[in-house]
């Protein structure tokens, strides 16, 4: 039986290794298995909430780890449905990183996937984009605009938040800055 859980805890290390590495390597900080976005530096944060193909290839190689599609490189001569599986991911990740972003303003609230790791959210994909469905993140009540939030349907809440990710990303900037 102890064989079992140390291969269990070898297979596990190696997946933590394989998936945080190049991580590791790009930002110059520490990551495990049980990394949350919320333990992310705020450099971190704000580099993967920044839209564009630099952050789009440190989610690629992140993901493509996981789910054991090989080095991001590779992303382009993979099959058209393992491609959409990781652009797919790709959205949703960057998505709660930019949550985690405008969490770290005090501009929203309610992240139920925060008890999510990163790893896990790659892993139960569906059942986290499923739970994000059904308990979006709000915007703070404390925000200049929440009485204008508050008279949105369910589907413009969420809109008008997206809409929020250019202003946060200049205040967070702004907010490393100093």
């Amino acid at each position: 039986m102890s064989q079992l859980l140390d291969l269990n805890a070898y297979r596990n290390k190696l997946l933590e290794d394989r998936a945080f590495g190049p991580w590791r390597k790009r930002f110059g900080e520490s990551y495990g298995a049980e990394t949350r976005l919320a333990d992310l530096s705020d450099k971190t944060i704000y580099f993967l909430a920044r839209p564009g193909e630099e952050t789009a290839f440190a989610f690629y190689e992140f993901i493509m780890s996981v789910v054991g599609l090989g080095k991001a490189a590779k992303f382009y001569y993979l099959e058209s449905k393992d491609q959409l599986m990781v652009i797919d991911i790709h959205f949703f990740l960057a998505d709660q990183v930019r949550f985690e972003l405008m969490r770290r303003l005090g501009w929203v609230t309610s992240l139920p996937r925060e008890k999510y790791t990163i790893l896990q959210m790659v892993h139960a994909y569906e059942t986290t984009k499923a739970e994000t469905r059904k308990n979006p993140v709000m915007l703070s009540k404390s925000h200049q605009e929440y009485n204008i939030y508050r008279k949105l349907t369910s589907e413009d809440k969420q809109v008008f938040i997206r809409r929020k990710l250019v202003k946060a990303l200049e205040v967070f900037r702004a907010r490393l800055a100093t």
